[in-house]
């Protein structure tokens, strides 16, 4: 007999339920949990052949069937197979969703500098989504393991895990099953001391990696590496109480300082926005000291899948805040179709 597409999706129906409950699995529970729209009948029959197989058993007369020593290694191996491959294409898609966005981004804010007349900048858009994807481990050497940790948003994480012990491939393996059924698509404000606690339960020896493994993901997902654009810093000098040397020099170093303009173009830095989504900060509101002089209009903008960033104007505090906020709101509006259709 072959393992084909019908056996093997009922094979992981078992192992998932087996996993999460850790009883027997029944014929009724894989017609409910599959879309195969079969019969309890054909699925006691395919279950027959997968314990034929090999591949599961059934511990009591009547009782469902549990994962045998090789289903699980079917599962393990099917899943970080599909693991790899969508690592794989994701990589690809990034790097060319990188380069266009950057592309976008620097001609965005070069537009926006030109059409207002004042300095413009603009964050790349991080996620602020807290959910997890998966998480991919791979040994790197006896003591330390690569983990790839993906957020939705596919943003993607890597650490390496000095561990405690010497973990084979197998292991590794099943530390990888365990992790992905247990946390993919859970938020990480979810993940409870009674979670990790069954986590390292199931894990026995090996509860220490699993440990570092939530440390890793909750330190991936807090991580922003912010990217700010900036144009047009010299158009700020055409007003005459920004012009003198002293506040001149301070502006520009400002605009070339991007940690600086991160603390204001942060969405804890835009928190205080109004509904339409635009923040005014005028003078000594502004929390950038070079740009105290100022005036700096922002808004956030979204680009879908948890992805956000912030565009700033900063001009004279007669700037021509009509035309700024207006030129903004049309903006933030169309981000998202200049990056999708770009």
């Amino acid at each position: 007999m072959e393992m084909d597409a019908r056996k093997t999706v009922i094979l992981q129906a078992i192992i998932r339920n087996y996993l999460e409950t850790g009883e027997p699995v029944g014929s009724r529970t894989i017609s409910k949990d599959t879309d195969l729209n079969l019969s309890s009948a054909t699925i006691r029959n395919e279950m027959a052949d997968l314990e034929e197989m090999g591949y599961i058993e059934q511990p009591h007369t009547s009782a469902g069937r549990i994962p045998t020593d090789k289903g699980y290694r079917f599962y393990v191996d099917t899943m970080m197979e599909a693991k790899d491959r969508e690592m794989s294409e994701m990589k690809d898609v990034l790097l060319e969703r990188q380069d266009r966005l950057e592309d976008m981004l620097r001609s965005v804010v070069k537009l926006l500098a030109q059409d207002t007349k004042y300095g413009a900048m603009i964050t790349a858009p991080s996620t602020h989504s807290n959910k997890l994807k998966f998480i991919q481990l791979s040994r790197v050497d006896t003591a330390h393991l690569l983990a790839v940790i993906v957020i939705e948003g596919n943003v993607i994480r890597n650490r390496i895990l000095t561990t405690q012990e010497e973990l084979d491939e197998e292991t590794v393996l099943k530390l990888n099953m365990l992790l992905n059924t247990q946390l993919s698509g859970v938020p990480i404000s979810e993940i409870n001391l009674s979670m990790i606690a069954a986590m390292k339960q199931q894990a026995g020896i090996h509860s220490g990696v699993i440990g570092e493994v939530i440390d890793a993901v909750a330190e991936a997902i807090s991580e922003e590496d912010l990217q700010v654009y900036t144009s047009g810093a010299t158009n700020i000098l055409r007003y005459p109480e920004l012009a003198d040397n002293e506040k001149a020099s301070q502006l520009i170093n400002t605009f070339e300082e991007k940690a600086l303009l991160g603390d204001l173009l942060t969405p804890e830095g835009t928190e205080g926005e109004s509904e339409t989504g635009i923040q005014v900060y005028i003078g000594s509101e502004t929390k950038v000291q070079g740009m105290q002089d100022c005036s700096v209009v922002t808004a956030s903008y979204e680009l879908g899948d948890g992805l956000r960033g912030t565009i700033g104007i900063v001009g004279p505090k007669r700037m021509d805040y009509d035309k700024v906020v207006g030129t903004l709101k049309q903006l933030r509006t169309k981000l998202d179709d200049l990056y999708r259709n770009g």
